[in-house]
């Protein structure tokens, strides 16, 4: 008999698991319906030697230290600041938009009170920002948003950016000065020997049980376990019984090339005509040398496994209605970007998970097989 199921071996499902295990002493089983654990963050070695990230690059930023420190326990560090360029009219510029970006476009040489300026008067007045292309055209105007927005939306969620809500391209920031790394955050990082190997070190307590290629839907009635950690889709976990929420997946096409560098930096977004949006070269996020690269295109698609919750009103009106359901639910935890549909980045899911337990930690006694350890504590 196990203390909990985990569903999910992620970012949520591995830092509960390792949690329950380590500071309760608790016995944890944790599944996960694909072949390996790590989730979306999972990386390997290809067939050249290259360390690539199987489902596209997972970059690590995030301002709270706790989680830093969380993590260092399973990983040591290699700094990395990102960098992204839009293939946009022939050019390579930076993405998000910034003062090079505007003046290489144009052909200018504005200073960064210009460039307010210029933005400024190119701003479309909008009463409330509901929607993607609200939040772009009121900060810069339209042709810049049919030029670095529009088209990479519509590509990536199946949806007009006036369709989908405004987190999506909130996210997003336009500056007035030259910074052109893609995350500003204080600690930004990748870790050292790859993401796979800081899971495996997080999983690696007696007390853990991990069981892979297992489906919660098939194995579920033969497993003893007095409570669940749930961090696959929500509805999924219903039987969809209120209907299916709508979830954007993605194909990727993974590529070796017999040269030592394909690009300037890791990652360039193609906004325009082609059919995917991006294309990466992990050799910029490993530091890895080698006479080889390794890059990925990505192709949005409606079919396939669930990455990313769609962001509309509806879809947020019927994933309340699952979120209901799963607040009557007797001893199971709903963690993770799928199982709250909401559009979490990798510190944002550690640090839901750390909270998480800590609500478990103070509401529910040490289950038995855990009490020697809890003794031991005291």
């Amino acid at each position: 008999m196990y203390d909990w199921l985990v569903v999910g071996a992620g970012f949520a499902g591995s830092v509960l698991a390792e949690r329950l295990a380590s500071q309760r002493g608790e016995k944890v089983l944790i599944i996960d319906k694909r072949p390996h654990i790590g989730g979306n963050a999972y990386d390997r070695y290809d067939e050249a030697g290259l360390l690539i990230h199987q489902y596209g690059p997972h970059i690590f930023h995030t301002n709270a230290k706790a989680i830093i420190d969380y993590l260092s326990q399973f990983t040591d560090w290699r700094p990395y600041e990102h960098r992204v360029l839009a293939s946009v009219k022939g050019q390579l510029l930076p993405i998000p938009i910034n003062l090079d970006t505007v003046n290489k476009l144009y052909g200018l040489s504005m200073n960064s009170e210009e460039l307010q300026r210029f933005f400024a008067e190119r701003a479309e007045p909008v009463g409330e920002i509901r929607t993607s292309e609200d939040v772009v055209v009121s900060q810069v105007g339209r042709d810049l948003y049919e030029t670095f927005f529009r088209g990479y939306t519509r590509k990536q969620w199946g949806a007009d950016p006036s369709q989908l809500d405004k987190s999506v391209t909130a996210r997003v920031p336009t500056r007035t000065n030259q910074d052109d790394r893609y995350f500003t955050d204080t600690y930004q990082c990748m870790p050292a020997l790859g993401y796979t190997r800081m899971f495996e070190r997080m999983l690696a307590h007696p007390n853990i049980h991990v069981m892979l290629q297992a489906d919660y839907r098939q194995v579920r009635e033969e497993i003893d376990a007095r409570r669940v950690i749930y961090t696959g889709p929500i509805d999924e976990y219903f039987d969809f019984r209120l209907g299916r929420l709508p979830y954007r997946s993605l194909r990727f096409e993974h590529r070796t090339l017999e040269c030592e560098q394909s690009q300037p930096v890791a990652v360039i977004n193609y906004p325009m005509s082609e059919p995917y949006t991006r294309i990466t070269e992990y050799k910029h996020l490993t530091g890895q040398t080698h006479a080889r690269t390794s890059i990925t295109y990505e192709y949005p698609s409606d079919e396939g496994d669930p990455y990313y919750p769609v962001p509309k009103p509806e879809n947020a009106e019927l994933y309340r209605g699952y979120e209901a359901l799963a607040a009557r639910a007797r001893d199971v935890w709903f963690v993770g970007r799928l199982a709250t549909y909401r559009y979490y980045n990798m510190d944002q899911v550690c640090g839901q998970a750390l909270a998480t337990f800590r609500r478990i930690n103070e509401s529910l006694p040490v289950a038995r097989s855990g009490e020697a350890l809890a003794a031991s504590a005291v």
